[in-house]
């Protein structure tokens, strides 16, 4: 669990869905984050961490995906209106780098708007795909997760990455 002196991060529970829902909601109408199926929260809620007020209020979340070996994408942070520029994002990519690196990943990507704020944390803009070698991109090709896909640049999620970085970190 990580402080600051009004929130905390802690691991998501089964009924803080409902939550990361309505915080990725707006943004999702924005075309800043992809909405999911309710079922797909709760099959990824392992990987979720949530930014929490002292009152108990869910503030922001945020979430780590292992894609492979030595690669895992921060994937799904947001947080609330009221609360964003108050360094809820900050604290969670840093749980969530931490987490990645306590996994023994090596690196770590993102696809996003917020290119300034991934910089500030070490990100880089990817030059290229070359991030994985070819056999290892032949694998992540097997996957049916749509994350994999936007990271694989693949012509089926195009619609849904128009406009998006890719960046990178090594840690």
């Amino acid at each position: 669990m990580t402080d600051s002196d009004s929130f905390h991060i802690r691991s998501a529970r089964t009924s803080d869905v409902a939550a990361i829902k309505g915080l990725v909601a707006p943004l999702a109408e924005q075309r800043i984050l992809m909405a999911k199926e309710t079922v797909a929260y709760y099959e990824s809620l392992q990987e979720f961490r949530i930014a929490e007020a002292h009152d108990g209020k869910v503030i922001g979340c945020g979430a780590l995906h292992v894609m492979w070996e030595d690669l895992a994408e921060v994937r799904t942070l947001a947080a609330s209106d009221a609360w964003r520029g108050k360094g809820v994002g900050h604290v969670l990519v840093e749980s969530l780098l931490a987490a990645a690196r306590e996994l023994g990943v090596g690196r770590v990507f993102c696809l996003t708007f917020e290119v300034d704020f991934f910089k500030r944390h070490g990100f880089e803009v990817m030059a290229d795909q070359t991030a994985v070698d070819p056999v290892v991109y032949s694998e992540l090709l097997r996957s049916h997760d749509e994350g994999v896909a936007e990271f694989l640049d693949l012509a089926r999620v195009k619609p849904n990455t128009l406009g998006n970085t890719r960046m990178i970190k090594t840690l």
